[in-house]
């Protein structure tokens, strides 16, 4: 998808919420806004939001010197996660469809996005995976098992830390022998890295390989070769939040999108009120507003 207008002021909530998160010096502030400003006045608007994504936080991490802006924040994410797991593994092997009680677990841990909401607390986190286990997933969840039931190469595009501890029930569910997990290559906001994949046990279930990019999705030719070869012999793509949709939903793949519809600019896109859960066809053509309820 293309970048918005109404993106351009969230470029800016987000640098200044970043900034402050590392330092409190105000001159670095001020700094980063400035650079922002400057960056989005030379914007290429059909590139998705994460390549300006990706530009904002290479710029904080230079100007601060600190190389993991989010480090603390990761921790806490995926030390809560690992405590609520047990409980929610019980919920879903209790439940009558117990692949899509995963999945739905797994769309409500994509709430642990520090790019919506700097600074989420344990009992946010907490409070936000309670709720959202009730929400419904909106798409074609028969289209979605048919697919995985047939496939036998899955590659799942993991988001954010935190989430990739609740990520574990969904890929026990399709099987971790035929499921490759993919993570970020670098650092970017609070996404998952290879060591949050290890700090939650995530590399023991299954194969984890970083994508070699530090952008806020998957900006294919970003990525390392070997991981766009991964991508390529994958007869299943299972995409994570909203930069994975946002970067891969007009490649010609067969992809499934999970995740939380976080703003107005993508609840316009897809069809769905914001907070909804969504899940979502790839398509070539990026057909916006394809979601069923």
């Amino acid at each position: 998808m293309k970048t918005y207008l109404d993106c351009v002021p969230c470029f800016l909530r987000q640098s200044l919420e970043a900034a402050r998160n590392v330092t409190d010096d105000g001159r670095i502030h001020e700094q980063i806004l400035r650079d922002v400003l400057r960056m989005t006045a030379a914007l290429d608007l059909d590139r998705p939001p994460p390549f300006a994504g990706q530009a904002i936080h290479r710029r904080l991490r230079e100007l601060t010197g600190v190389a993991d802006p989010y480090a603390a924040v990761k921790r806490v994410s995926n030390r809560t996660a690992m405590d609520v797991l047990p409980g929610l593994r019980a919920a879903v092997e209790r439940a009558p469809d117990p692949l899509r009680a995963a999945a739905t677990y797994a769309v409500a841990a994509n709430a642990i996005d520090m790019a919506i909401q700097a600074g989420l607390s344990a009992a946010e986190i907490r409070a936000a995976l309670e709720a959202g286990a009730h929400e419904p997933l909106c798409g074609d969840w028969g289209a979605f098992r048919a697919a995985a039931a047939a496939a036998t190469d899955i590659l799942y595009l993991a988001d954010n830390a935190g989430e990739i501890a609740i990520d574990r029930l969904f890929v026990e569910q399709l099987s971790p022998e035929r499921v490759t997990v993919a993570v970020r290559g670098g650092v970017v906001l609070n996404d998952a890295t290879l060591a949050d994949a290890r700090e939650v046990g995530m590399d023991a279930e299954v194969e984890v390989i970083d994508n070699g990019s530090d952008a806020p999705g998957t900006i294919l030719e970003d990525c390392r070769a070997t991981f766009r070869e991964r991508f390529r012999r994958a007869d299943l793509v299972v995409a994570k939040g909203q930069g994975n949709f946002e970067t891969l939903s007009a490649v010609d793949a067969s992809i499934f999108f999970f995740f939380k519809v976080k703003c107005p600019v993508i609840s316009r896109h897809v069809g769905l009120p914001v907070g909804s859960h969504a899940l979502l066809r790839g398509s070539a053509n990026d057909r916006e507003g394809e979601a069923r309820r």
